[in-house]
């Protein structure tokens, strides 16, 4: 029964993964979006972090950790994510309700493998900006989705290497109509990029005892510079505007070049000491080189990118794991933060992004299934200089259901 509910909850949700916008942000308008989190609830609650593994969780964040695994796995993950924007005079407030992730992960002796699908960045803005007699408004919508295949090996006892092969592709459509107060007809122009590409991920993880009760875990991941194809489209006509609604009055099909769009590499490295199933910290560092980043099918004059970078430091508790007389001693408690520096640089001022997060692991169900909850309260970008500060109330749901699949049965 629970193998099929797994299958079943795994097709439904992939066929309406892809068709969902994540974010609000005006800040999406620029490259090809924001970049969401690829990771679980578990690792969102302590602020990002990736170094922690264990035999029933999914780890999305180094393919090695899947040689760990000793059940079947699946996690899917959503958020609803309340957002402030606001600059120096007015503000206002939006919301999204996303899947984050489902997959799947696999033990097989020493080597573990795992599938699944990740909404990988987000397009959804709609804002307007004056231009001489009149407005602007820009949309967008889209994103790039990233359907994966993993294989991790456990090289030692203490050492385990994975490797992730990615395939990436969606769309990303921006529209910006021009309204003149001196003018019977407004402009509308509508580029669209349809983006796909492979990439790869490449994890190691190395824990040892450093003493009978102390666990010292290291993670390092790479995933090396690729460029992505880019199909790009443009569209440019006139425009009737009324109460009612928009109506073509003239509208040609513009031809500009494909290009090939260049996505930049990333390296992590990141540091824990624990006693098992007790408690951890952990630190990480995140380095990405988005100062090779390149746009689509056109510039923004104002817009610069430097290399990116993250720290994040988290940890959990478990007061005591196997208590069967005490639920909440058998809950996991997790804290963590995160600061970001994006790469993105608007009129010459980093965007910049800081995180506060907390959650729990809530027992459900046999072999170690769990429910995940999680919140998260941060801020992105600044209201001075003229630009647009984010204030965000972040709330996660997610479910790790453990089973075995393969076992051999015996019957007298």
């Amino acid at each position: 029964m629970f193998r099929k509910i797994i299958i079943g909850l795994f097709l439904l949700i992939a066929s309406t993964a892809l068709a969902q916008e994540g974010t609000t942000s005006p800040y999406s308008f620029y490259g090809i979006g924001s970049i969401k989190f690829r990771g679980t609830v578990e690792n969102r609650s302590m602020g990002g972090l990736g170094v922690f593994s264990d035999s029933i969780h999914i780890n999305l964040q180094n393919p090695a950790a899947y040689s760990g695994l000793r059940l079947i796995n699946f996690s899917v993950g959503a958020s609803h994510k309340a957002l402030t924007q606001k600059n120096d005079s007015e503000s206002q407030n939006t919301s999204t309700t996303t899947l984050d992730y489902l997959a799947m992960g696999i033990p097989m002796g020493k080597f573990g493998m795992g599938f699944g699908l990740i909404p990988y960045t987000s397009v959804g803005y709609d804002f307007y900006s004056e231009v001489p007699d009149g407005l602007t408004q820009y949309t967008g919508t889209g994103g790039l989705n990233k359907a994966f295949l993993s294989l991790g090996y456990q090289v030692t006892p203490e050492l385990s290497l994975g490797v992730d092969a990615n395939y990436n592709f969606g769309k990303i459509e921006n529209t910006a109509i021009t309204q003149k107060s001196n003018l019977e007809y407004g402009t509308r122009v509508i580029n669209r990029s349809d983006l796909s590409g492979f990439n790869f991920n490449i994890g190691a993880l190395y824990k040892r005892m450093i003493n009978e009760n102390l666990e010292l875990t290291g993670s390092l991941t790479f995933s090396p510079g690729t460029n992505f194809t880019s199909q790009n489209y443009r569209k440019t006509g006139s425009i009737s505007i009324l109460p009612s609604g928009i109506y073509t009055v003239d509208e040609r099909e513009i031809t500009v070049p494909d290009t090939d769009f260049t996505f930049p590499s990333q390296f992590t490295i990141g540091a824990g000491i624990s006693k098992p199933k007790n408690w951890g910290l952990g630190l990480e560092y995140v380095n990405q080189k988005t100062s090779n980043f390149t746009n689509r099918s056109f510039t923004i004059e104002n817009v610069t990118y430097k290399n990116a970078s993250k720290v994040r430091l988290g940890g959990f508790y478990i007061p005591n794991y196997n208590s069967f007389g005490n639920y909440f001693k058998r809950v996991v408690y997790r804290g963590g933060a995160r600061f970001e520096q994006t790469g993105l640089n608007v009129d010459g001022h980093d965007i910049n992004e800081f995180g506060i997060s907390f959650g729990v692991g809530l027992p459900i169900g046999r072999l170690f299934s769990n429910m995940n909850l999680g919140i998260e309260v941060g801020k992105r970008g600044t209201n001075n200089f003229g630009l647009i500060q984010e204030n965000f109330f972040n709330t996660y749901l997610s479910f790790s259901l453990n089973d075995r699949w393969f076992e051999k049965r015996l019957y007298d």
